[in-house]
């Protein structure tokens, strides 16, 4: 399950080209946690892509800004802001970057944050009491966190008439048998579900009877509840099943292929799709052990723009990326 990982160059032009040339190994340096969510937003009657991404090492803290070119360019423009631990940083301030629009022209986009209160509570991405605002002609196209009413009297801006739609969250995350991360499956949800997955060997008195090797299983717990229990895991490795969360019928979707039959630092990707409406039709994408990996299926089969409309997926998507240490 080798697929590009869209880990932000939050540091150095160095771990850039680093990752450039080997994704993975990259990660196993520098022990890198990266959470980014991409927004679709209009700017300059344009509509955009905009990434914001927070990532964390043992050295560095950082978090980018970018937006990608036009029609879907492998070109973006972005920037960078580190917050460094031991360093005098610029909790609040601005950047200016400037934006390619069609027929040549550019247009400029300016980026505001205040971390000054910020809480982390030891995440890489602050929970509470921060603002991070990106404006173009005079309106705030897109503005995370909580503190709103700041952002808007800092920049000076007004609103923009048409609201940002976030559409992905990718998540690295790191452990041994434990990955725990918090989602919202809607932006209007009141609170955020925790997701718990946990691999672990179960040894049955047959096995050890019989000189077998212990049979590997996974569970994945929502809220606390167990949503998807997986026996015999190295055989089922790749796989999908839908849950209920609350009101939201969830597609849950696994490949830990590399986890069992990869040597050294690898992920599972796990993918969580809410879906618009309950429909009594299966899911329309079933994955085996011998079908492909899941992150080459991924673009075509859980649907995506008006196919994914028409199989009532929701836009939303979770993209998480667990690495397992040994």
């Amino acid at each position: 399950m080798q697929d590009p990982i869209g880990i932000p160059a939050c540091f150095s032009s160095n771990d850039r080209q680093q990752f450039a040339d080997d994704p993975s190994a990259t990660i196993t340096r520098s022990g890198q946690s990266a959470f980014m969510s991409t927004y679709r937003a209009r700017i300059s009657d344009q509509c955009r892509l905009i990434t914001v991404a927070w990532c964390k090492n043992m050295l560095l803290h950082g978090l980018s800004i970018s937006v990608d070119g036009l029609n879907g360019d492998a070109h973006f423009h972005s920037c960078k802001i580190e917050l460094k631990p031991w360093y005098f940083w610029r909790k609040n301030g601005s950047k200016r970057f400037h934006l390619t629009l069609d027929g040549g022209a550019s247009k400029a986009v300016d980026v505001f944050w205040d971390l000054r209160c910020a809480k982390f509570n030891g995440e890489t991405e602050p929970v509470s009491d921060y603002y991070v605002a990106v404006v173009c002609d005079e309106e705030v196209v897109l503005l995370v966190g909580d503190l709103k009413m700041d952002a808007y009297r800092k920049t000076k801006c007004r609103p923009s008439l048409t609201d940002p739609v976030l559409i992905s969250r990718k998540e690295h995350i790191f452990g041994k048998n434990k990955f725990v991360t918090r989602v919202k499956f809607h932006e209007k949800e009141p609170k955020s579900h925790q997701i718990l997955i946990e691999c672990r060997a179960r040894v049955s008195a047959a096995a050890t009877k019989g000189g077998l090797e212990p049979e590997m299983e996974m569970e994945i717990r929502v809220d606390g509840n167990v949503a998807v229990n997986v026996r015999n895991l190295q055989w089922k490795f790749r796989g999908n099943e839908s849950v209920q969360v609350s009101k939201y019928k969830v597609e849950v979707y696994w490949d830990v292929h590399d986890w069992l039959f990869s040597p050294g630092l690898r992920h599972g990707l796990f993918i969580f799709k809410p879906v618009l409406h309950s429909s009594n039709s299966p899911p329309s994408a079933t994955f085996s052990s011998s079908s492909t990996p899941l992150s080459s299926q991924s673009g075509s089969s859980l649907g995506s723009g008006d196919y994914g409309h028409s199989l009532g997926f929701s836009e939303f998507c979770l993209f998480l990326y667990a690495w397992k240490i040994e």
